[in-house]
């Protein structure tokens, strides 16, 4: 990740914020043998004693969750709009083009959840993610025999969070006219572009001071 003190978001909050509105997350680790492993996770936040912990669970009996048995140590990818950014929209064009975008790592230590726990982690998740308890596809409408056959097959899992690094990577190494003419043709590109030059947009004014 890079490490650059203008790509860095200082605002703990907004990097936060940020990962609630992406939480579907690539999760992370290594196994006992030293190979990578990965898998895709919505999570759920919470805060305890200070720290910020994620809530999901995973398949059960899985390269990954086999890996997390062995080394608990995971890290977890949120990933957001991105988009190229040609060096054409440079004041200098003579150098090379790039790509916009935003991402947070977010690394802690991987816990297993007992069963009654991992029902609550079924329960608050389609709650978020449903707009709320009293829909079809809400938790309490499903039928006790399909959950006790759903929760042999996955596994409740929590992250406390002891690391999270961030890039916000749009354009605040460049001049104010890069700046414009960069915001300008992304809002005629496509979704993810429009999107990073709203992110843009909202920063100009703490960049460039008039």
């Amino acid at each position: 990740m890079y490490h650059l003190p203008y790509f860095k978001e200082k605002n703990f909050e907004t990097v936060v914020a940020f990962m609630k509105a992406h939480p579907f997350a690539v999760l992370t680790g290594v196994s006992a043998d030293h190979k990578p492993v990965a898998t895709q996770v919505p999570f759920l936040f919470a805060e305890r004693n200070g720290k910020l912990v994620l809530r999901g669970h995973v398949m059960r009996n899985t390269d990954h969750h086999k890996a997390f048995q062995q080394n608990p140590h995971v890290l977890a990818l949120f990933t957001g709009p991105h988009t190229y950014v040609s060096a054409s929209l440079y004041t200098d064009p003579q150098q090379g083009s790039t790509w916009n975008y935003i991402t947070v790592q977010a690394q802690g230590e991987l816990s297993f959840l007992e069963e009654a726990d991992l029902r609550q982690v079924l329960r608050d998740t389609t709650t978020h993610f449903e707009g709320g308890p009293h829909t079809p596809g809400a938790y309490e409408n499903l039928p006790e025999e399909y959950i006790a056959k759903l929760i042999k097959a996955i596994v409740g899992i929590e992250i406390v969070v002891t690391q999270i690094d961030n890039v916000f990577k749009l354009s605040q190494n460049r001049d104010e006219a890069s700046y414009d003419n960069i915001i300008n043709d992304l809002n005629e590109g496509t979704e993810d572009a429009r999107r990073i030059a709203l992110e843009m947009e909202e920063r100009r004014s703490q960049l460039f001071k008039r």
